[in-house]
């Protein structure tokens, strides 16, 4: 495939991140594309589910699965704008994506060249090709942005809870 086909489809999968931003969930989307068309897409929502297995990949894995009709999705591939975990880069394999793509390093948890390097390793029963780095630096600031702001509103929350609590004793 070509570069104006991966920054095409990591652009969309930035934009889908934001959904999961929008409901406090880490900005991190997946796309499943076969033959140029769009099959599936899906971001990250283990908190709003309370599913430790709500990755975007593995929910648009489940969805491309479905829409096609067959758990193997044989020529398809996966645009992530994280590189994947363990868990799914297992599901990644098991699926037979063809070709995955991912933009930012994972460097606490990346499974395909950041901690562990699961494909070159050959611990699954299949072979995908893999292109990292794709639109990496924009992918990369939208994860820092968002763990920017946690940070704040947790600051945030400290700072009230402490004002409350002076308050509070000087009312006694």
């Amino acid at each position: 495939m070509t570069e104006q086909h991966d920054i095409y489809w990591m652009e969309r999968a930035l934009a889908l991140a934001d959904q999961a931003s929008s409901i406090g969930e880490v900005p991190v989307a997946a796309i499943v594309v076969k033959e140029g068309e769009l099959i599936a897409e899906a971001w990250n929502q283990p908190i709003s589910t309370c599913d430790p297995t709500a990755h975007a990949e593995v929910l648009a894995i489940r969805k491309a699965s479905q829409a096609i009709g067959n758990y193997r999705l044989v020529d398809c591939e996966l645009f992530v704008t994280l590189e994947p975990c363990a868990m799914c880069t297992g599901a990644i394999i098991h699926s037979r994506v063809k070709r995955l793509i991912y933009g930012a390093k994972e460097p606490k948890a990346g499974a395909i060249e950041s901690r562990l390097k699961l494909i070159e390793e050959g611990y699954g029963n299949h072979y995908l090709t893999v292109t990292g780095g794709v639109l990496e630096e924009r992918c990369s600031e939208k994860l820092s942005a968002f763990f920017a702001q946690r940070r704040e509103q947790i600051k945030a929350q400290k700072r009230l809870k402490q004002q409350l609590k002076q308050q509070q004793a000087s009312e006694q």
